[in-house]
């Protein structure tokens, strides 16, 4: 993909259509040494058959693992206030904005006026010919991987200054989310501030049938990126997810004849916030939410056994989304 296609990809897909539409531009990133981190989302939603009722969105938490508080704000606006572009990378949801090197905000308690820069070419999880078009239904990239933010976050009267903190800029968008989903993604683990990673286990529903559970990984590491994207790859993966305990876990393994990637994400439940996602044909999901998870990643040289270990302890993104209203986890928005 040239690099007009790839911005022009990054580019806000809405266009008033009738049959449903959800799209978010999210930002996250992680304190260097504490569990601490933000994650501010900009988001359209339309519901199927009935783009005059669209409105814009920000959602905004702050985690914190120190003191185990979490902020959670959610704020809505109508359309009309709100700028989407197509033809460039510039959102605006109420006074909040977002641009390719800096965004500013203010939802409920949490406030932003942030930078953001970096050197990485964008990440994808699918083949790049399905960016286009309706298949799948649910899209996402990465657009900055391994970004550095700066700036200030503010909760009340208590004002957070972001100097260096690691993360992304990301972009998902669809016709519907998909029904089950893990997610995960590390801008940078402990001691190897370069290497990113980007996971998914998703499934979805086709009637009464549920399609096998397939798991899309790339690691980007010293210069090399490990893609294991393609559908036989995905198909084969495998991995389990648990949400149901005091600790919620997710362990993946893919690979092919060369190399192997094993890991596995976690965090207590004290770390999540629950999120309701509406879905535009209808009905919300559930999203379990974590940006301060711990992960512990392995991979394998096939030809020689040589294993490699990574670990972040407490700045991996987490997200399980559900229709499984007994999880535990309290809705906060």
């Amino acid at each position: 993909m040239d690099v007009l296609v790839a911005e022009q990809v990054n580019w806000a897909h809405y266009q008033g259509q009738r049959g449903g539409h959800y799209e978010s531009f999210y930002q996250r990133a992680n304190h260097p040494s504490r569990p601490l981190a933000f994650w501010l989302r900009y988001t359209i939603f339309s519901p199927t058959g009935n783009p005059e009722a669209a409105v814009g969105e920000l959602w905004a938490v702050v985690f914190d693992g120190d003191s185990g508080v979490h902020t959670v704000s959610k704020t809505q606006y109508p359309m009309g206030s709100c700028r989407f572009a197509a033809d460039a990378f510039d959102v605006q949801v109420g006074p909040a904005r977002l641009g390719p090197d800096a965004l500013s905000g203010e939802s409920g308690r949490i406030g932003w006026d942030l930078r953001y820069a970096s050197d990485q070419a964008p990440l994808y999880l699918l083949p790049h010919r399905l960016y286009r078009g309706g298949f799948p239904k649910a899209k996402s990239l990465v657009g900055v991987p391994l970004a550095r933010y700066d700036g200030t976050l503010s909760v009340g009267q208590r004002e957070i200054v972001v100097d260096g903190w690691l993360g992304s800029q990301n972009h998902n968008w669809g016709s519907r989310h998909t029904d089950r989903y893990a997610f995960g993604q590390v801008a940078g683990f402990d001691g190897a501030p370069d290497t990113f990673l980007e996971v998914v286990r998703a499934q979805n529903r086709i009637g009464p049938l549920w399609t096998p559970p397939l798991t899309l990984l790339v690691l980007r590491r010293g210069g090399s990126e490990y893609a294991f994207t393609g559908l036989r790859q995905a198909r084969r993966a495998s991995g389990q997810v648990e949400f149901h305990q005091p600790e919620l876990w997710w362990t993946f393994a893919t690979g092919d004849a060369h190399t192997r990637v094993e890991g596995r994400i976690e965090a207590p439940r004290s770390a999540f916030v629950g999120l309701e996602y509406a879905n535009p044909p209808g009905g919300t999901k559930h999203c379990l939410n974590t940006k301060i998870a711990q992960c512990s990643l392995t991979i394998v040289d096939v030809a020689t056994g040589r294993r490699d270990e990574l670990r972040s302890a407490h700045s991996a993104l987490f997200e399980v989304l559900t229709d499984d209203r007994s999880h535990g986890v309290p809705i906060s928005a």
